[in-house]
């Protein structure tokens, strides 16, 4: 049976400067990262001028102040930290940038009063979304929507509505391919996500044989 395949591609929030944005301030928060784009992380409330605080990751200090002096930042060519606010803007993201970060709070007399970890996952944004259609020999229609990016989660919906049971010959929402039944037609749409990023594709969808 012939294929087709369609590149009508609705991308939403993608491109090198996907910005993300976390609360680091409880314990074991996971933060995610586009690939290439800036991360502003809310690390602390407004930072006192005398907190003396260090944030690092394996053991390798990034920010870093003793008593009145300024924030000392490691990588301040690509980042800025907001001490009225707390918070770290951190740009041109690499996959190195991933893992686990520590911050430690001190009092004026150089005792630990506070620690916890964010855990920072970069991710490739999603992109080029593709759908390829095929009629099958009993006029079903097999789907199947693709991309770049990493861990992509897929959904559907026809004509706004979430693809269901009555529709679907094979495969459910949240797969990346499915069989629609012989009478499905209307404005199928697959949307392609990860914590970063989403896009979307979409096509007018007849039955096999018109």
């Amino acid at each position: 049976m012939e294929a087709v395949v369609v590149l009508l591609l609705m991308v939403l929030r993608i491109s090198n400067g996907v910005e993300t944005s976390c609360d680091g301030r409880q314990d074991k928060t996971q933060c995610y990262g586009a690939l290439g784009g800036t991360l502003v992380l809310q690390l602390m409330d407004k930072v006192p001028e005398s907190l003396p605080f260090i944030w690092s990751k394996s053991k390798g200090t990034i920010l870093n102040r003793i008593g009145n002096r300024p924030v000392i930042n490691v990588l301040s060519t690509r980042s800025e930290f907001i001490s009225h606010n707390g918070t770290l803007r951190m740009s041109s993201l690499s996959r190195t940038d991933g893992g686990e970060y520590t911050l430690e709070i001190f009092n004026e007399d150089g005792e630990m009063t506070a620690s916890q970890t964010q855990q920072l996952n970069i991710q490739a944004p999603v992109s080029t979304v593709r759908l390829t259609s095929e009629c099958l020999s009993q006029g079903e229609k097999r789907m199947s929507c693709s991309s770049v990016g990493d861990s992509p989660q897929y959904s559907w919906t026809l004509d706004g509505d979430t693809l269901t049971d009555d529709q679907l010959l094979s495969g459910n929402n949240e797969t990346n391919e499915i069989i629609l039944k012989q009478t499905v037609s209307g404005r199928l749409v697959c949307l392609v996500r990860n914590h970063v990023s989403e896009a979307s594709v979409t096509e007018m969808i007849s039955t096999c044989g018109e």
